[in-house]
Parts: C-alpha cells; structure tokens; sequence
C-alpha cells in the first residue's frame, strides 16, 4: 500500500487590533487579525502568505470586506 501525504496548510496568527466600524448582524465591535498561512507538501515548505482577517467580538462570525 501507498500512503502519500500530499498537502498541509497551517496557520499561525501574528497579531489582533481592533478594526473600524461595527457588526451588521449584531451591532459588536470588529477585530482584525493578521495570520500567516503555510502550505506544505509532503513536510516540504513551499509558500506562506500573510492575510487580515476580520470578525465580530460579540457574535464571533467571520465578517467579509467588500469594496
């Protein structure tokens, strides 16, 4: 039998600040956190990306920004 481990992705958060505006669902604050994604393959590091994601503090939904 063949095992392969093919893909991994891990992520680390990197910081938390508080983001301007307010929630539409519940009216809470918004918290924008910067976290760092790893993509593997087979233990082998291939790329990271750094991203800001946004949520609420109140209701902890994942909010999304449009432009």
């Amino acid at each position: 039998m063949w095992f392969v481990y093919v893909c991994d992705e891990g992520e680390k958060e990197l910081g938390r600040q508080q983001a301007p505006g307010s929630c539409p669902h519940c009216g809470g604050k918004v918290e924008a956190m910067d976290v760092e994604i790893r993509w593997r393959f087979c233990f082998l590091p291939m790329c990271f990306n750094i991203k800001r994601k946004f949520f609420c503090t109140l209701c902890a939904r994942r909010l999304e920004l449009f432009y």
